[in-house]
């Protein structure tokens, strides 16, 4: 989708003109010009980031994802051969996945020098927290947000809302995430169906009012939040699901629940059924099961959350730790750093 930038007039790649392609990399090569020599660029997606680093003339890698891939060169033949041409100097191009490896090599070919490295959270930030210290963060950074409406910013009087919500502790399943029909919170919401739990659902998007119709009782809706703000939301709750339908290069919003200490519970596919093997390989194998659900499967989904929630509070709380020393040991900024300069040794 495109977003909004002061000053600019944002426009898809794919209905860029040849003219205006090459206006656009060499406008960006020029400024990083300027800031060489430097002993690596590291850039961001294959189009336009890997095009603009090969233009500047120094030594780079390139960090492909599936977005550009996905929505905008794959079927469209002269922007698959730019990518690779993109890519055939790079010292090392980065995926965060299986799944984003093979999605590269089929749309732009065989690429060599690919190194599988996952994206990083930030375990300092998103750490287990006392409830009532979370909920008095929680109240605290939503009395700063602006009232102004904005769709990308928190809906206004979040804060009586979340002191009434998060006053008693009710059962509570999150979700965050762009509200898109791709990301499936209308399989959450049909596997509630049942359920005396409540959702919490977090983000923006063109399928808001759509979710709001079909949502359970109960449901509170947020708006956008900040890292500031679910650093605190993500303990005041009991589980997290991610339940994309579409390809997903990782799952950096179950990565980081996991590093809160919450059991997530992702779709089992693309990069999200990574994150649900990271997790499973710290639970007890009897309940490795529960961090993930058959694509689309709302039957499924709703069954993992009844046995999440007949657990006891403390065997969750065991969950939930197994989560986070998953994160620690696989997708902590540390463990990533070092991987993605490992290349370079």
């Amino acid at each position: 989708m495109l977003d909004r930038y002061e000053g600019l007039e944002p426009k898809l790649l794919q209905d860029f003109t040849p003219a205006e392609r090459a206006r656009y990399v060499e406008a960006n090569a020029a400024a990083l010009r300027e800031l060489l020599p430097a002993d690596l660029v590291f850039a961001n997606h294959v189009l336009m980031g890997g095009a603009v680093a090969a233009a500047a003339g120094g030594r780079y890698a390139v960090k492909a994802h599936g977005s550009e891939l996905e929505y905008s060169m794959r079927g469209r033949p002269d922007l698959e051969r730019w990518g690779a041409e993109s890519l055939a100097r790079a010292d090392a191009v980065f995926v965060g996945s299986a799944h984003i490896r093979s999605v590269l090599e089929n749309v732009v070919g065989h690429v060599d020098r690919v190194h599988e490295v996952p994206p990083g959270v930030d375990v300092d930030e998103f750490v287990p927290e006392d409830r009532l210290r979370a909920f008095a963060g929680l109240i605290m950074e939503a009395e700063e947000d602006p009232q102004d409406g904005d769709e990308r910013h928190p809906d206004p009087g979040n804060a009586a809302r979340f002191e009434q919500a998060f006053a008693r502790d009710v059962p509570t399943v999150v979700y965050v995430g762009k509200l898109i029909e791709n990301k499936g919170v209308q399989v959450l919401f049909e596997a509630l169906q049942g359920l005396d739990v409540r959702a919490v659902v977090v983000g923006f998007g063109d399928y808001r009012a759509e979710l709001e119709s079909i949502a359970p009782p109960g449901t509170l809706f947020t708006g956008a939040l900040e890292h500031r703000h679910l650093v605190h939301l993500l303990p005041l709750c009991d589980v997290a699901v991610v339940p994309s339908i579409f390809p997903e290069a990782f799952g950096m919003v179950a990565a980081e629940a996991a590093a809160a200490g919450l059991p997530p519970v992702v779709a089992d596919h693309s990069g999200l059924a990574e994150i649900a093997v990271g997790v499973a390989s710290e639970y007890p194998p009897e309940l490795s099961r529960l961090t993930a659900f058959p694509n689309g499967d709302a039957d499924a989904l709703r069954e993992r959350l009844r046995e999440l929630f007949a657990l006891s509070p403390q065997e969750r709380r065991a969950l939930g730790a197994a989560a986070r020393r998953a994160a620690e040991r696989k997708w902590s900024w540390e463990r990533v750093a070092a991987r993605l300069l490992e290349p370079f040794h």
